[in-house]
């Protein structure tokens, strides 16, 4: 049993790992692509390739992520207030990559309207939940 365990715990954290990798670079591309005059069509097709192909990247890591951790929490009985914190950063972390998904929909049909500068505070809401979610998990604090 804590054979197991450990193993879902360990990929748990990898998944997750480069799943915040993805979160953390998507929005760095949209920063890149609401700087774009409206001339610079060849980098802006391949902006917006390197965004799709990496979206479709993190989508399985993000299912692997959740499931692991579904396990964890369900297999292994964890509870706790701060656990209910954490799923909830959770939920709001899958909302974000969802709208993460939306954005690119708006750069591919051209209807941008935020600026770079938006997408750079954008950027960091990943940031402050897993900053808050490592402090959750680590100190379980309630």
């Amino acid at each position: 049993m804590q054979s197991s365990y450990l193993w879902a715990k360990a990929l748990h954290i990898v998944f997750v790992t480069s799943w915040f990798a993805g979160l953390f670079y998507l929005p760095r591309i949209f920063v890149n692509l609401a700087m774009l005059g409206p001339d610079e069509t060849a980098v802006r097709d391949r902006l917006l390739l390197m965004s799709r192909k990496l979206l479709r990247f993190m989508g399985p890591l993000a299912g692997l992520a959740v499931g692991f951790g579904l396990w964890l929490w369900l297999g292994e009985g964890i509870s706790g207030g701060w656990m209910h914190a954490k799923l909830t950063l959770v939920l709001l972390l899958v909302g974000y990559h969802h709208y993460c998904a939306r954005l690119l929909r708006d750069f591919e049909a051209g209807r941008n309207t935020r600026s770079h500068v938006w997408y750079r505070w954008f950027n960091e809401a990943p940031v402050l939940v897993l900053f808050v979610v490592v402090i959750l998990v680590v100190l379980k604090p309630f």
